[in-house]
């Protein structure tokens, strides 16, 4: 681990940044790579699902499997497409905001006291 007294952070697990990443504003990379897993498996479930609703010839089916696929694949477009636009925010931003780790006005004032 690295040593807190040199100034370089300690690392912060994945579960941990996901879940500071839900409390503190801004999107970080654990959380996003979260949220596109959960998409990815979320596709994949209603493919299937589009698949079977096709089998069975049922057409009231296949056509709400399918508006649940454009309304999925919509929104992964959008959040991507919002997240390239504002960008990722660091885990440590991130729990400086929650105030978990001091932030780099109060090690300042800390040294000039």
């Amino acid at each position: 681990m690295a040593d807190t007294q040199t100034g370089r952070e300690e690392k912060v697990s994945a579960a941990t940044a996901v879940l500071v990443g839900a409390l503190a504003p801004g999107v970080n990379g654990p959380t996003w790579n979260t949220l596109k897993s959960a998409f990815v498996m979320l596709g994949l479930s209603l493919v299937v699902m589009l698949a079977l609703s096709i089998s069975s010839s049922d057409s009231s089916l296949v056509l709400h499997v399918s508006f649940l696929v454009i309304i999925t694949l919509t929104l992964f477009l959008l959040l991507t497409w919002f997240l390239g636009q504002t960008g990722l925010v660091s885990v440590e931003n991130q729990m400086q905001d929650l105030n978990l780790v001091p932030n780099d006005a109060s090690k300042i004032n800390e040294k000039g006291e």
